[in-house]
């Protein structure tokens, strides 16, 4: 275990509680913006509004358009007692949850009068129900009785649980099945996405759900390994054509947020062609990787010791990464999730 804690030590930084952000800035792109450039060493600080003024104008931005799914919810066991579940992925007939409680196989979970759970089985963390519902049904479920599973550093929201519904959701999610936000997508309004294109910026969609494993810490397999969580992505047809023929013709492309990059270097030749448009990655890049597909990055601040800092110190130098954060600290920036962000190019 000394491999592993030796390395994190390396990725480890103190942040002021005051300053992991509780909510997101209103409206969200007047969030602020620490903007670096790999290629001169300068820094500058802006807002998110002003994102254009700082990327190149025939650059191609890739977001992620996955939805997250409202996957918290609670039941009532048999014994009488309840139970808080949290939704992780499908598995036809089933569901695969976790509880924070033990489960009895064999047993129900109601719902509602006319919904709920039979548990059918478990493997380590993970449980498996079979609702007595359609499958089909299940994100209409989750949207009427599920909250979102907002990140355990979260602890003092001065939003409702409604507001959350609507802050942890990008403005332009689309596609069902992610349990955390792709949190650098957060900054953006439609106003902003409005005056890149006007620009002459062109935006590109991809999806990858984020599963839980993006909170959990990292353990000695994964440095073992080299490998992480699996998570499913996918680039359609149209999409991987245009990030190809940005390729070709040398325009840079950026990746919002570290779920996109997961995506675009998975999916990626040694070339930074889309070869694989889509499958399940456990990619775990860290410092000594090589960028096959990207040439700037929109990211949050994340949290030390975390797989997200590994792969943004790939990106631009762990020294420098870390430097960088301590003169955001210095300058009263706010971290994680709701936090402001960082534009790398």
């Amino acid at each position: 275990m000394a491999t592993l804690n030796n390395l994190l030590a390396l990725y480890d930084y103190s942040l002021p509680s005051d300053r992991i952000a509780q909510e997101p800035a209103s409206p969200r792109d007047s969030a602020r913006l620490l903007v670096y450039s790999r290629k001169t060493g300068a820094v500058a600080h802006d807002t998110f509004l002003n994102l254009a003024d700082h990327i190149p104008k025939n650059a191609i931005l890739v977001f992620n358009k996955t939805k997250v799914v409202p996957a918290r919810f609670s039941v009532t066991k048999e014994t009488g007692g309840t139970a808080t579940i949290t939704y992780v992925e499908t598995h036809a007939p089933h569901i695969q949850v976790m509880a924070d409680r033990k489960l009895i196989i064999g047993s129900r979970l109601t719902l509602s009068r006319t919904l709920s759970f039979i548990v059918a089985g478990q493997e380590e963390k993970y449980f498996f129900l079979t609702p007595s519902f359609p499958l089909a049904r299940l994100f209409r479920i989750l949207e009427r009785y599920g909250t979102m599973p907002i990140p355990p550093y979260i602890k003092h929201s001065p939003l409702s649980r409604a507001q959350l519904k609507e802050k942890y959701q990008t403005v332009f999610a689309r596609t069902n099945g992610s349990i955390a936000a792709p949190t650098a997508s957060l900054h953006f309004t439609r106003r902003l996405l409005t005056h890149l294109k006007k620009q002459g910026m062109t935006t590109a969609y991809i999806t990858l759900h984020v599963g839980l494993g993006t909170f959990a810490p990292l353990t000695q397999e994964n440095i073992s390994k080299k490998t992480l969580h699996h998570e499913w992505y996918d680039i359609d047809p149209q999409t991987a054509k245009r990030i190809n023929a940005a390729k070709k013709e040398n325009r840079p492309i950026i990746a919002v947020g570290t779920t996109v990059v997961r995506a675009l270097e998975s999916a990626s030749d040694k070339n930074g062609r889309i070869v694989r448009p889509s499958g399940s990655t456990n990619l775990f890049i860290r410092p000594g990787y090589r960028f096959q597909c990207i040439n700037g990055l929109v990211t949050n601040f994340h949290v030390p010791r975390s797989s997200l800092l590994m792969l943004v110190s790939a990106f631009a130098g762990r020294k420098k990464i870390l430097s960088l954060y301590t003169k955001a600290i210095a300058k009263n920036y706010r971290f994680f999730s709701f936090g402001d962000g960082m534009l790398i190019m």
